[in-house]
């Protein structure tokens, strides 16, 4: 039956809304835009983290100084200076006032030798008596220790070379070529080649987990790339200035130069468990949890952080191993929320 074209008309209306949108049409439902990786299971390194300075080792330096007041005649080194064993460093010349001193004592010595024969002589002779003898040799004894300590002072020294006494660098120079130096003064200061370290201060409550031997890695604060060390010293006081518990890093020697700042991180263990992106574990809102993607909605999972380092973190909950886990726009999305994934 042919029907009217008034009638097909108001039929066509009546399916439109009052907008004149057909019902059949739906409305599209926004979604957050995200990305996405698979969750693994594995472990991650745990590390107690400082900061600190390349120095020399207390047990990895030589210091030297003279006994005596004289005068550096000649500097050979500069700090900085890589020298090997027995390489001149400097020439010292004992003052003369020293030397002075130490010609007088020998001078005294050979006089009170000559005196104890003499007055043996006359004692065979009954010309002395036995207590002058005994006055005589304490004469020499006490010569004899009055020079001994001259010598051990080196105040018979005329010019003298000092030399490296191993392989390493000089790390102070406390003169200049031509100053006069007095008894005991620093001159200057060697460090082994291998006594060279990296002496960083650590958390007094990480304390017990560091220990000798553990591996390290050693990161300029200036910039650069890492380099691995290993622990040589852990400290069992508390440094006085930093109130920080000094530990000792050795690294591959030439690499760093001293006096460098640097950030030191001692592996001290490992956490296994999930191992996901930093970003995509949220904290905000509530208990930690993670999203993962469940039918196009996002899906909260409550996770235990058991690490949190740059490398990763690792957590412990229910996450679904075949469910993608939401990564960049963690912090934008809700739970049940819808969205759409890269990978």
């Amino acid at each position: 039956m042919r029907v009217p074209l008034g009638l097909s008309i108001a039929l066509a209306l009546s399916g439109c809304g009052a907008g004149g949108t057909p019902d059949s049409a739906q409305t599209a439902v926004p979604s957050a835009l995200v990305s996405t990786v698979a969750p693994i299971q594995g472990s991650l390194p745990q590390t107690v983290i400082g900061y600190g300075t390349v120095a020399p080792a207390l047990n990895g330096t030589r210091s030297f100084n003279e006994a005596q007041p004289g005068q550096i005649t000649r500097l050979m080194v500069a700090p900085g200076t890589a020298v090997r064993r027995g390489q001149p460093l400097a020439s010292f010349a004992t003052a003369p006032a020293s030397r002075s001193l130490y010609r007088q004592a020998v001078d005294a010595l050979s006089a009170a030798r000559k005196q104890r024969t003499t007055t043996a002589q006359l004692l065979s002779q009954q010309l002395a008596t036995q207590d002058q003898l005994v006055q005589a040799e304490k004469a020499v004894s006490d010569a004899q220790t009055a020079l001994a300590a001259l010598q051990a002072d080196g105040a018979g020294n005329g010019e003298q070379t000092l030399t490296a006494p191993f392989d390493g660098v000089v790390t102070t120079v406390s003169v200049a070529q031509g100053d006069r130096t007095q008894a005991g003064a620093p001159i200057l200061t060697v460090a082994k080649g291998t006594g060279i370290v990296v002496t960083a201060g650590v958390d007094p409550a990480e304390r017990g987990r560091v220990a000798v031997g553990q591996s390290a890695s050693l990161v300029r604060l200036s910039g650069g790339t890492s380099l691995t060390g290993r622990v040589l010293r852990v400290s069992n006081a508390l440094n006085a200035k930093t109130r920080l518990v000094d530990v000792d890093v050795a690294f591959p020697v030439g690499s760093l130069l001293p006096g460098e700042a640097m950030q030191v991180a001692i592996a001290t263990g490992h956490v296994a468990g999930w191992v996901v992106p930093h970003r995509s574990v949220v904290t905000a809102g509530g208990p930690t949890h993670v999203f993962q993607v469940s039918g196009g909605k996002a899906v909260a999972v409550p996770v235990t952080v058991a690490l949190a380092s740059d490398a990763g973190d690792v957590v412990s909950g229910a996450i679904d191993p075949r469910r993608r886990l939401i990564v960049d726009g963690a912090y934008q999305v809700s739970d049940g929320a819808a969205v759409r994934w890269t990978r």
